[in-house]
């Protein structure tokens, strides 16, 4: 099977099996999407879920959140990851959007990675959620699961991984395959014990072949004795 073939076999499946896939953190407008994103890394989707809305309710927009210090935020989000660089950014993060962007959240993949707490993943995320641009924010989820699939190729990085997919993934189709991979590898293809037994795409998924072919070469190996 090609490497073309196997891309068009997962845009097939996920089209027909997932057709709605969007992001599971809960926001009403850009702010609190780029809120939620900044608070995600290393954090589960359910956790921050759990800490924006009182935290969005004390500060619901950029200038609120551009008024206050780190310190000020950081008890409103404790119980995520790495709080304190996170208030930290968070706060940056209002300043610059208020006296850089005039408050507002920028389409620009370079320049939303100019807000502190902001890199390359984030910036793809808003401008594909929100801005419905072709972006692939490549997460440990897509990273992970496009390897597995077979869909990337000695992939060493994250943006080595955005680079692959997009080149074989139609424009179209960039911004929800970012959400297929993400899912798929949040609830079939998880990180330790990957449910292939009620895997749709294991018929041609890379993983499930080699994890079938070594466990076939050790039968034999035990039959021979």
């Amino acid at each position: 099977m090609t490497l073309k073939q196997r891309f068009q076999k997962a845009i097939d499946y996920f089209s027909k099996n997932m057709p709605v896939a969007e992001t599971e953190l809960v926001y009403d407008e850009p702010f609190s999407l780029l809120v939620a994103v900044i608070l995600s890394a290393q954090c589960t989707d359910k956790r921050v879920n759990m800490t924006t809305p009182a935290l969005l309710l004390r500060f619901p927009d950029a200038e609120t959140m551009a008024a206050a210090s780190s310190d000020e935020i950081f008890p409103y989000i404790r119980s995520i990851s790495y709080p304190n660089n996170k208030a930290k950014h968070l706060a940056g993060m209002a300043r610059m959007l208020v006296e850089k962007f005039n408050s507002t959240v920028p389409s620009d993949v370079d320049k939303l990675q100019e807000l502190p707490g902001v890199g390359r993943k984030t910036a793809n995320v808003i401008a594909s959620v929100v801005y419905n641009q072709p972006k692939m924010a490549v997460d440990t989820h897509v990273f992970r699961v496009s390897a597995r699939i077979g869909l990337t190729v000695n992939s060493k990085n994250p943006l080595e991984t955005e680079r692959q997919l997009v080149k074989y993934i139609p424009e179209d189709k960039i911004a929800i395959a970012h959400h297929w991979l993400i899912l798929h590898g949040r609830y079939v293809c998880t990180a330790r014990s990957p449910k292939c037994g009620e895997c749709g795409i294991r018929d041609f998924c890379k993983y499930y072949e080699s994890t079938t072919n070594f466990t076939a070469k050790a039968h034999r190996k035990i039959k021979r004795y």
